[in-house]
């Protein structure tokens, strides 16, 4: 074996990709998202309703979750798709069986099907 026929000494072949560049940008909530999301969510700490939370950013979307208590499946996930953004809206509602409760395009409108409705006692 000569010293032309070691790796070293052959030039590389391909593309090299960007750094970066071949992972896809993550869906996240934005900052006025994440302050309606975790207003709603202290609302329901404080009345008892929730005791813990999860988001995950995906690449097609994201979700904020909800749990009675850690170990159980989530009651709500709060998910916003923008690959639905121009025909159901971006943001929906959907309860621990799949139930999709409330669809729409602005997330203060879609986080309402969650708050507690007040009654008259009489």
């Amino acid at each position: 074996m000569s010293e032309s026929d070691t790796p070293q000494s052959q030039p590389m072949a391909g593309v090299i990709p960007f750094p970066g560049a071949s992972k896809p940008a993550a869906v996240t909530f934005d900052r006025r998202e994440l302050s309606e999301l975790l207003n709603l969510y202290g609302r329901m700490v404080a009345a008892g309703e929730w005791r813990d939370y999860a988001i995950d950013f995906l690449k097609d979307h994201a979700q904020f979750s909800v749990y009675r208590r850690s170990s159980e499946v989530p009651l709500y996930r709060i998910v916003k798709d923008p690959a639905l953004a121009k025909r159901q809206g971006a943001y929906s509602v959907v309860a621990a069986t799949g139930l999709v409760l409330k669809r729409g395009a602005e997330l203060s409108r879609v986080l309402r099907v969650l708050d507690k409705k007040l009654s008259v006692v009489g």
